[in-house]
């Protein structure tokens, strides 16, 4: 964002130098700097207007690791189907053989949205449901393009999707993150997924649950309150801990007033308030025991097949509903080389109904409208057979689906080629994905930026451009 577009969250050094007039400037840009943060390092969570009128006030983005089959899912292809064990006319891909789905797709909805059969509760929330089929990104390998959803590089570390909105638009509640992370995976870029990079740490994602396994996506099986670690204090009470906080806040800011423009002490000051406000609201947030039976039927929890992640979007909408900004969800693997029929089936049995009740409860607590849901893995799957049950990586083409927030409902946008191989009509990069997302969000995704080394960057670098046709 630059300094012209809001000075709240924004410096420029150019700005500042030609404010100076002094060719070398440092010191006076530094304490220029300074004095901007000054404004506001006391509250740097504070929720912040948008660019524009917002569609949308928050984003719960759903993640699905590893690469969901497109083909299976939600990109009906007929003719695939019908040339099923035929050799593929596919660029390079001479000798392979073609895999048509092994579940039906049906038309659902008074938009006739074209869904397969492995989706059977998503498919009630079908004029819902934005698709974009003609989704695209840069490699086809896991580490680069997951980190290329998440920050929009996979070559450089840079800032997260959810701490440039948090850095953007602040928080609702000063007493939780404003990004929650839960369950991230530990591998393809791990904690660079949620990170804030250059930005100021405070911006950072909180991260909440571990995966078991290789993308096993479970935490806390069988509980019903989900544990932050250290979240409380064994030897001291919160009077004790405020004391003692003040005292170190003390010798912190006195380091700070030394050095005069010190980022990582302002993020340790900033991190150490947010902690301390966090153990009172927090684990009353992450504790399920206070939803009713319905609630809990609703989204799947307590049943073998939907537990895992039923309780990672009731806490997700928990979550928004008392005012953090960005919850990402995860849940895999989705990486089907093998064991495609079984695999495939069982992943999707234990995202549709959690996802449907995810639907539900934020339409009639009247919060869907201006709540973006966001499903999308790092890319998606050939058309053509990998042995004879699997489907290898594609980043040509693949969907990913919008919900809620201001997009319109039963949309199939874009599409790919008869097989599915590559986006050939409405193809949406990923970053024109995070430039529609931060639109949504009444953010110019040219003019929020961040003065870093000497140049402004932002998180669609010098690309993007908003997918206006699927706007309300």
């Amino acid at each position: 964002m630059n300094l012209q577009a809001n000075p709240e969250r924004s410096f420029s050094r150019r700005a500042a130098l030609k404010a100076t007039g002094c060719g070398f400037g440092y010191l006076a840009f530094a304490g220029i700097a300074a004095a901007e943060r000054s404004r506001t390092a006391s509250d740097p969570l504070a929720a912040k207007a948008p660019h524009f009128p917002a569609r949308a006030k928050r984003v719960i983005f759903l993640c699905m690791a590893g690469g969901p089959s497109h083909v299976d899912t939600f990109d009906y292809k007929p003719k695939l189907t019908a040339d099923s064990g035929k050799t593929a006319p596919i660029r390079g891909r001479f000798g392979a053989k073609l895999l048509g789905s092994p579940w039906k797709f049906s038309q659902h909805g008074q938009s006739g949205l074209w869904l397969s059969e492995l989706f059977p509760e998503l498919a009630k929330h079908a004029d819902e449901l934005c698709l974009l089929n003609g989704m695209h990104t840069n490699l086809p390998a896991h580490p680069q393009a997951f980190l290329q959803l998440h920050t929009g590089s996979f070559q450089f570390v840079r800032p997260s999707l959810g701490a440039w909105v948090l850095y953007g638009l602040g928080t609702e509640n000063q007493n939780l993150p404003g990004f929650v992370s839960l369950n991230p995976p530990s591998i393809y870029g791990g904690a660079q997924n949620y990170g804030s990079a250059f930005l100021p740490a405070i911006y950072q994602g909180t991260k909440i649950g571990n995966e078991t396994g290789f993308f096993a996506g479970r935490f806390n099986r069988g509980g019903s309150t989900m544990k932050v670690a250290n979240i409380t204090n064994p030897k001291l009470g919160r009077d004790s801990q405020r004391a003692q906080l003040d005292f170190i806040q003390t010798l912190n800011r006195e380091h700070l007033e030394k050095d005069g423009v010190n980022p990582q002490i302002e993020g340790v000051i900033q991190s150490y308030e947010l902690a301390f406000r966090m153990q009172t609201d927090l684990p009353k947030l992450l504790d399920l025991s206070s939803e009713s039976k319905a609630s809990l039927e609703l989204y799947g929890v307590g049943e073998a097949a939907t537990d895992t992640f039923g309780r990672q979007c009731l806490l997700a909408r928990r979550m928004v509903e008392a005012g953090v900004r960005f919850v990402e969800l995860s849940y895999g693997n989705w990486d089907q080389h093998r064991n495609l029929r079984a695999d495939l089936h069982r992943h999707a049995t234990a995202i549709d109904k959690p996802i449907a009740g995810l639907l539900s409860d934020l339409k009639r607590r009247g919060m869907l409208h201006d709540t973006l849901i966001v499903w999308s893995g790092e890319f998606g799957r050939t058309p053509y057979a990998q042995g004879d049950d699997g489907r290898d990586h594609n980043n040509k083409g693949y969907t990913a689906f919008l919900a809620g927030g201001g997009v319109k409902g039963g949309l199939a946008y874009g599409r790919t080629d008869d097989y599915g191989s590559e986006a050939v009509e409405g193809k949406v990069h990923v970053h024109d994905l995070h430039a529609t997302l931060l639109h949504l969000l009444g953010l110019d995704h040219e003019k929020l930026t961040f003065n870093y080394a000497g140049r402004d960057f932002r998180l669609t670098d010098v690309h993007g451009n908003v997918v206006k046709e699927i706007l309300t």
